[in-house]
């Protein structure tokens, strides 16, 4: 049998928790009831957008060169169309100096070519297509290379392009202006509504590389050779940054 001294000591201690518990019940709901329809610590902040621009010269042509043929069977049209653009390659790289690297094939494919007549579907020939990414570093070869791959008797021609290899420098200048931008408008619209800036709670940016559209060159899309080498001008690209800055507001 437990003895009359422990059960009161146990009892005792039971109803000294019991009693911490539903204190800290009460408090805590008291607490809630404070805070119902207010937070407890509101922050306020303002964001600003900045932008900034800068300009660029390019100093890389894209274009793509292909050949296109029909031929009464796939061999034939295979043969052919491997031996233009292994000669388009050859005279890339010898002549021109193109990388390999910078040499890629962005397509090949066989189709049958069917003709239609009454209803009755006839197959006509075999078209073999295949198409060449090049990349051009000396902007002064890239009239020369559409002229020579005229000359080569190629009839796809286009996708030109310019473009800033490595934009990222220019990228960063163009951030800084636009962190610049937005500083300033901050400082501004501060003193205009009587506020006063804290620190930056956040901070995110969108950009452009300013690259133009591609343009397409299609005077010898039937195959009929090379005339003059077309002037081409690379122009300019701009780099657009937006930098938008959160400011807590004290």
């Amino acid at each position: 049998m437990i003895p009359n001294k422990i059960v009161t000591i146990f009892i005792g201690a039971f109803l000294t928790l019991a009693t911490i518990y539903l204190t800290l019940l009460s408090w805590n709901a008291v607490k809630a009831h404070n805070y119902i329809g207010i937070s407890p610590k509101e922050s306020h902040s303002i964001s600003i957008t900045g932008e900034g621009r800068v300009t660029g010269v390019p100093d890389v042509a894209k274009i793509q060169l292909g050949y296109s043929v029909e031929k009464k069977t796939v061999a034939e049209a295979q043969k052919e169309n491997t031996a233009k653009i292994n000669t388009v390659i050859d005279k890339l790289k010898k002549d021109f100096k193109i990388d390999a690297k910078d040499i890629k094939t962005a397509d090949y494919y066989i189709s049958p070519q069917y003709d239609y007549n009454n209803g009755k579907q006839t197959l006509r020939s075999y078209l073999v297509n295949q198409n060449l990414d090049v990349k051009v570093r000396q902007m002064d070869k890239v009239s020369s290379i559409i002229e020579a791959a005229g000359a080569i008797g190629l009839n796809q021609i286009g996708n030109l392009s310019f473009e800033i290899d490595n934009p990222e420098k220019l990228k960063e200048e163009a951030r800084e202006k636009a962190l610049e931008q937005a500083k300033i408008k901050a400082a501004s619209l501060s003193d205009i509504v009587g506020v006063k800036l804290g620190k930056i709670i956040s901070f995110s940016e969108s950009s452009s590389d300013g690259q133009a559209s591609p343009m397409y060159l299609n005077k010898m899309v039937d195959g009929m050779g090379g005339g003059a080498a077309p002037t081409v001008e690379a122009g300019s690209n701009e780099i657009t940054v937006f930098a938008t800055v959160q400011y807590e507001i004290l």
